[in-house]
């Protein structure tokens, strides 16, 4: 048994003792959203447009992590309805980033390990930046859209007559309360995952300058930022689409009844 099994099970067991079956489903979520980005890479790699596998495998992460994580139908759909709005946002604004930056593809670091191979794949690395940088943020995403969504069908259980104001108020309320937590579960998420290469520039006595500009710490600083406005664009657009959501509800409720009556 490999040291990587090892820890899935214990991790395996671990979450169902605490979350019994509610764990065993954010279990088999992991596993599943993991196969689909493994089988986005490998369409990608067959020169699938990255584009068109990066809304695909999006939706498709978004919805197996929001809709297996949660029963209550009023929060998921208002909480995958936000992630879709949020999402194609910073597709649009990562576009536009990664254009811009261009610190797509290999730093001079992967020099060695590149040697003697060919980079000339046939496809756009831009494209596949932006791929990646798009499903680095949708975890943070279904996170705080679920957190909202949660606290908001709370608010309307225990006070169904609120008005939307009061209900937005509410929802940026719970917003706040979560963002700072998020933020550093991200910044420290990407800190330790590359400590060695920080260790690195500091050895070799890198200046400030020159590590600002470096490709891979720019890369790698971009998904961050942009998960950070993608969490604090879902904070406000989650407490909207429960206003909306909740409107239809209303509606079809008094439908139901009208039609019941008649």
């Amino acid at each position: 048994m490999t040291t990587i099994t090892a820890l899935g099970l214990v991790l395996m067991i671990l979450m169902i003792l605490v979350g019994g079956k509610q764990g065993w489903s954010a279990f088999l979520s992991l596993l599943l959203n993991f196969g689909f980005l493994y089988f986005a890479m490998v369409l990608i790699a067959f020169h699938v447009p990255p584009l068109f596998v990066t809304v695909v495998t999006g939706v498709t992460i978004l919805a197996i992590t929001i809709f297996m994580g949660e029963d209550d139908l009023r929060t998921t759909v208002t909480a995958f309805y936000s992630s879709l709005i949020v999402m194609t946002i910073l597709i649009i604004f990562i576009i536009l980033i990664e254009h811009w930056a261009q610190v797509q593809g290999f730093g001079t670091e992967d020099s060695d390990d590149l040697e003697g191979m060919s980079i000339l794949i046939g496809i756009s690395y831009l494209k596949v930046a932006v791929t990646v940088t798009c499903l680095s943020t949708l975890g943070a995403i279904a996170e705080a859209a679920m957190a909202i969504s949660s606290g908001l069908t709370e608010v309307l259980e225990n006070h169904p007559t609120i008005e939307n104001p009061r209900l937005i108020k509410s929802g940026m309320a719970i917003g706040r309360q979560i963002i700072g937590t998020t933020f550093n579960t991200l910044f420290f998420g990407v800190f330790g995952g590359f400590l060695a290469l920080f260790i690195w520039f500091a050895g070799l006595h890198y200046s400030l300058g020159t590590i600002m500009n470096n490709k891979i710490f720019v890369a790698e600083m971009l998904e961050i930022l942009i998960s950070f406005i993608g969490v604090l664009i879902t904070v406000p657009m989650t407490a909207w689409v429960m206003t909306k959501r909740r409107r239809q509800l209303v509606d079809r409720h008094d439908e139901s009844n009208y039609d019941k009556n008649n």
